[in-house]
């Protein structure tokens, strides 16, 4: 059996298993294993440690080895066409231990190589990056304050473009704490519609999707 031509990556950081995070970390794959396979990525669960040791300083001047947790992520991104990345905002931001994983994982040498002098040179051009933000407040008070174009500027441009990877679905999810059913199920549903238009838009119609063997 062949395998499928998409393979998308679900990255999620919130440690309870019950939040609207997770739920919707769920539903993006569901929706996603409609043109192939899902991986989901628990940071939480699977115990990553997020800490930028002096280890990881040396393998991202490349005077060592690629630590294994940090080169079992890569892999991962490297099996993936598209990482969807759905977590809390915390103080305006994304959590500490997704924050550690990027820090981590989107090396030099990997997500971008250092060239003294040709400059940045980006490297993950083969994989798409979906954003997904979940906001406990209200658009009005991100859009009053700026925040959410403070946090689209950060990764939208500092992490996803300086890593050459283009950007897919990015959009957020507000009111998470809102305890209207009808609320939060429409707003899921909102962020599955667009990511669903989006995999139609790059890779087709379900019943168009196609394996490597017929490609």
């Amino acid at each position: 059996m062949s395998t499928p031509l998409v393979h998308t990556l679900v990255v999620t950081a919130h440690a309870d298993p019950r939040s609207l995070t997770h739920h919707i970390a769920t539903e993006v794959g569901r929706t996603a294993g409609g043109w192939g396979t899902v991986e989901i990525a628990d940071l939480a669960t699977q115990g990553f440690d997020p800490r930028f040791s002096a280890e990881d300083r040396a393998t991202y001047l490349g005077l060592g080895d690629i630590p294994a947790d940090v080169a079992s992520e890569q892999a991962r991104l490297d099996r993936a066409t598209d990482v969807v990345l759905v977590f809390p905002v915390y103080w305006w931001s994304m959590p500490a231990l997704l924050k550690g994983w990027i820090d981590r994982v989107f090396i030099n040498g990997w997500a971008f190589d250092h060239d003294p002098s040709k400059g940045i040179r980006p490297q993950l051009g083969k994989l798409t990056t979906h954003v997904v933000p979940v906001a406990a407040s209200d658009q009005g008070l991100y859009d009053r304050h700026g925040y959410e174009k403070a946090m689209r500027t950060q990764i939208e441009h500092g992490l996803v473009e300086y890593c050459g990877s283009p950007l897919g679905v990015s959009t957020f999810v507000y009111d998470s704490e809102d305890p209207s059913g009808d609320l939060r199920t429409n707003r899921v549903g909102r962020v599955l519609g667009e990511l669903e238009a989006e995999y139609q838009r790059r890779y087709g119609p379900l019943d168009h999707v196609m394996t490597p063997a017929e490609s």
